[in-house]
C-alpha cells in the first residue's frame, strides 16, 4: 500500500494580468549568482553573476559586490571579458579575481576597492588554474599546470614573429592508465602543482613537484604552511585515493619536505585550518570500494597527522566545504532529503546544529569575521541569491532576478512521499502548471543524473518550463540518489535499472492515483544517468508516449577504455573480459528491440564522460528496428551543453518532441517529424 504524504511548498499564485508563463527565452534572462565572499572587515560581500547573450552566442561572468548591510550592488569588472573567483586581500583594500583578457591566458587581476581599472598581477606563461591569498597579503599560492614541452630552438608563441605559424599539430603520445577526461581531452604527463607568487617582487617559485596533481591549497593561519590535496600513490590512475598534505611556505630554494596528514585509502579533500593552526578539517570517503555510492563524511585531524576523528559517522549524509568559524566550530554544507543546509559542529564532535535549514538549498557560503555567513540560497520559486545569515536571522542581499521573477506565474511545487513496489519509502516533487485545476493532465517523468545526486528544493528551470507548457512534472529521487543515506545510494550497485526503475514508476503511479496524471499522455526523459534510466524505462514498459534520452549509455562494454570511467567500471562491474555476463546483463542495448516509444536522442559531439558512441548505437538500433526516433548531436560540445544557441535549441526540441507525441500537437519545427522506417 502506498504511503501518501504531500506538502505544499509554494503558495498558489493567483492569476494576474501582470504575470505570465515561463518561456524558453527566460532561461537566458535568468542570471546565475555564484561564489559569495565576505570582506575581511565584514562590510562588503563580493560574488559573481553569469549571464548569457543569445545574439553573441556566449556567456559572460562578472564580479559584483554589495554592502553587507544591504543596498545597491556594484559591478566591479568590465563587460566583454569573463571574471571569476573573487577574493579579498587580507587587509580588505583589494578585490582580486582571475580572468583571461584579450588573447592572454588566465591570470590573477587586482582591483582597488576604492575605484580604478583592474591591474594584471600575475604573468604566468601557461596561465593559472586557481589561487589563494596568504594571511599577510604578501603572497599568493597559485595552481599552475606544467607548460607544454617546446621543441629544441622553438620560441614561445608570444615571441613568434607576425605570420609565423604558432600551432603545429603533434600526435598525442599516451602512456597513462587514465588517459582521457571530458572537457580536457587526452591526458599527458603535465601536472598541476603549487607555486608561490610574491607581490613585492613578482617572483614565482614552485613548491610541489612530481608526477602528481596538487589542488585545493589552504594557508595555515600563520602563513607558514599550506595544506593541499594530492593522490601520491604509486599509480594514481588506478584508484580514487586523495590525501591531505602540508608543505612549508618558507623561502628555501630547495624542494620542501612534505607532511602526509591523512592516510585513508579513500578520498580525503577540502582541507580547512583551525584558527590556531593545530587542526585540519576535511571531507573523507571511508568506503572507497563502493566508489561514488559512499557517504562523504566530515573529519578532523592534527595538522601534523595522526588518528582522525570522524564527526558525522552517525549522520549518514553527504557533507561538503568544511570551514572553521571564528567561534571555533566547523561549518559545512549538509545534504539531506531534498534539502541542503548550512550546519556546524564542534571539533571534538557532538550535536550538529543546522544554522540555515528548511525547504531550501544552500549551495555555497563564506564566513565573515563576526561569524555571519554569506550564503548562496535557492528555493522552489527563487533562483540562487546571496543571503546574510546570522544568529536568528536570514536576510536577502541580492536581487539579481527579482524583477523577472515578479513577472512570472510559476505554478506550484509539491513535495511527495510514496512507497515503491517493495515498500521502500521514496521522496519526490510534483510540479503543476500555472492556474492548475484538479484533473488529469499530460505528465512528464523527469529523471535526474548522477546517479548519486538528488532533486531538491532549489529552483528548477526545466521543470518550470514544462509546467508552463501544461504538463504535470514528476521528479523522483529513486534508489541510487544521495540525500537518503549510504544504503539507499547503494541500492543500485551492480543493478542499474532495477530498483530505481521501480521507484520512478511508483512516482508515476502516485501521480495517476492522486488524479494529477493522464495515464494515456505520459512522457519520460533525463540527461546523463537520467538518460540511462530513461533507456531502462522504455525497454521495460510501453506506457510512455514519448521519451527524450540525453547523453546516455546503452552498451556498457563499448565504453570501457573509451569514456573516462575505467576505474569506476572496474570497481562496480569488474573487468569486462572476466565478468562479461554482468556487463551484458545490465546493458539496456540488449533489450533494445522492446522499445516502441518515440525516442529523441541528444548528445554532445565531444562528450568523453558519456560518449556520443552510445547515442549513435541507440539511434542506429532504433532506426534499423523501424522505430520513431531522431538523433541530435551538438558540434564541439562536451557532457554539458554550454553554447547558448545550443541550449535554446535543446529546450525547444524537448518541448516539440513531447508536444508532438504526448499531446498530439503538430510539430513546431520542420525537422521534428522523422521517418519511422529504415
Amino acid at each position: 500500500m502506498l504511503l501518501l504524504v504531500s506538502a505544499l511548498l509554494a503558495p498558489a499564485i493567483p492569476a494576474q494580468t501582470d504575470r505570465r508563463a515561463l518561456t524558453v527565452d527566460d532561461f537566458f534572462a535568468i542570471q546565475r549568482v555564484r561564489d559569495p565572499r565576505v570582506s575581511p572587515e565584514g562590510v562588503w560581500v563580493a560574488y559573481t553573476v553569469t549571464g548569457s547573450d543569445l545574439e553573441k552566442d556566449e556567456s559572460e561572468t562578472a564580479v559584483w559586490m554589495i554592502p553587507a548591510a544591504g543596498g545597491e550592488a556594484i559591478r566591479m569588472t568590465a563587460t566583454g571579458t569573463s571574471a571569476s573567483r573573487p577574493r579579498w586581500s587580507p587587509d580588505g583594500k583589494y578585490l582580486s579575481f582571475q580572468a583571461a583578457r584579450g588573447e592572454g591566458k588566465t591570470q590573477v587581476w587586482l582591483l582597488d576597492r576604492r575605484g580604478g581599472e583592474a591591474q594584471q598581477l600575475t604573468e604566468v606563461e601557461q596561465g593559472i588554474e586557481g589561487y589563494e591569498w596568504s594571511p599577510d597579503g604578501k603572497r599568493l599560492v597559485l595552481i599552475v599546470r606544467d607548460p607544454e614541452p617546446k621543441e629544441a630552438g622553438e620560441a614561445p608563441d608570444d615571441q613568434k614573429k607576425d605570420g609565423e605559424k604558432k600551432e603545429k599539430p603533434k600526435p598525442w603520445v599516451i602512456d597513462r592508465l587514465q588517459f582521457k577526461r571530458d572537457n580536457v581531452g587526452y591526458l599527458d604527463r603535465r601536472r598541476e602543482h603549487l607555486y608561490l607568487f610574491s607581490l613585492e617582487d613578482r617572483s614565482l617559485r614552485q613548491i610541489t613537484f612530481g608526477d602528481h596533481d596538487d589542488s585545493q591549497p589552504a594557508w595555515s593561519p600563520d602563513g607558514e604552511r599550506i595544506a593541499f590535496v594530492s593522490n601520491r600513490t604509486p599509480e594514481p590512475d588506478a584508484n580514487d585515493n586523495a590525501d591531505v598534505w602540508v608543505v612549508p611556505a618558507g623561502g628555501s630554494e630547495q624542494q620542501p619536505a612534505l607532511v602526509q596528514v591523512t592516510t585513508n585509502a579513500g578520498n580525503d579533500s577540502q582541507p580547512a585550518w583551525s584558527p590556531d593552526g593545530s587542526l585540519i578539517a576535511y571531507t573523507t570517503l571511508v568506503r572507497p570500494e563502493i566508489i561514488w555510492y559512499a557517504t562523504r563524511h566530515l573529519a578532523v585531524v592534527e595538522a601534523s597527522g595522526g588518528t582522525p576523528r570522524l564527526l558525522t559517522a552517525e549522520l549518514d549524509r553527504h557533507v561538503a566545504d568544511p570551514r572553521f568559524g571564528p567561534d571555533g566550530a566547523i561549518y559545512f554544507l549538509l545534504e539531506d532529503s531534498g534539502e541542503q543546509h548550512l550546519a556546524r559542529v564542534a571539533p571534538g564532535g557532538g550535536q550538529i546544529e543546522r544554522v540555515v535549514s528548511g525547504q531550501q538549498v544552500v549551495s555555497d557560503y563564506h564566513l565573515g569575521p563576526d561569524g555571519e555567513a554569506a550564503v548562496l540560497l535557492s528555493r522552489p520559486d527563487l533562483p540562487g541569491e546571496v543571503f546574510l545569515a546570522g544568529p536568528g536571522r536570514l536576510e536577502k542581499l541580492t536581487e539579481t532576478n527579482d524583477a523577472l521573477m515578479a513577472r512570472l506565474d510559476l505554478g506550484e511545487v509539491r513535495e511527495i512521499h510514496f512507497s515503491s513496489g517493495d515498500g521502500t519509502p521514496v521522496e519526490g516533487f510534483l510540479f503543476t502548471p500555472p492556474g492548475y485545476r484538479e484533473g488529469r493532465s499530460p505528465t512528464l517523468l523527469r529523471i535526474h543524473g548522477g546517479p548519486v545526486a538528488q532533486y531538491d528544493f532549489g529552483f528548477d528551470f526545466q521543470a518550470r518550463l514544462f509546467a508552463a507548457q501544461g504538463y504535470v512534472v514528476v521528479q523522483v529521487n529513486p534508489r541510487g540518489s544521495s540525500g537518503y543515506g549510504e544504503e539507499f545510494s547503494l541500492g543500485i550497485f551492480q543493478s542499474w535499472g532495477e530498483k530505481d526503475y521501480e521507484d520512478v514508476m511508483a512516482g508515476v503511479d502516485y501521480a495517476i492515483r492522486e488524479g494529477y496524471a493522464d495515464p494515456q499522455k505520459l512522457g519520460v526523459g533525463g540527461w546523463s544517468y537520467g538518460g540511462i534510466l530513461t533507456n531502462y524505462v522504455i525497454t521495460r514498459t510501453d506506457r510512455f508516449a514519448a521519451a527524450v534520452t540525453g547523453a546516455s549509455e546503452v552498451l556498457y562494454v563499448s565504453n570501457y577504455g573509451h569514456d573516462h570511467y575505467q576505474y569506476e567500471w572496474e570497481m562496480e562491474l569488474g573487468l569486462p573480459w572476466e565478468n562479461r555476463e554482468l556487463w551484458e546483463r545490465i546493458s539496456p542495448f540488449n533489450r533494445v528491440e522492446k522499445i516502441v516509444t518515440p525516442t529523441l536522442i541528444v548528445c554532445g559531439e565531444k562528450d568523453w564522460n558519456v560518449p556520443v558512441l552510445n547515442s549513435e548505437q541507440l539511434y542506429q538500433a532504433l532506426r534499423r528496428l523501424g522505430r520513431t526516433t531522431q538523433l541530435v548531436v551538438y558540434p564541439g560540445e562536451h557532457h554539458s551543453i554550454r553554447r547558448p544557441s545550443f541550449q535554446k535549441d535543446r529546450l525547444e526540441r524537448y518541448l516539440d518532441w513531447y508536444g508532438r507525441y504526448v499531446k498530439d500537437e503538430a510539430p513546431a519545427r520542420p525537422d521534428a517529424a522523422p521517418p519511422s522506417k529504415p
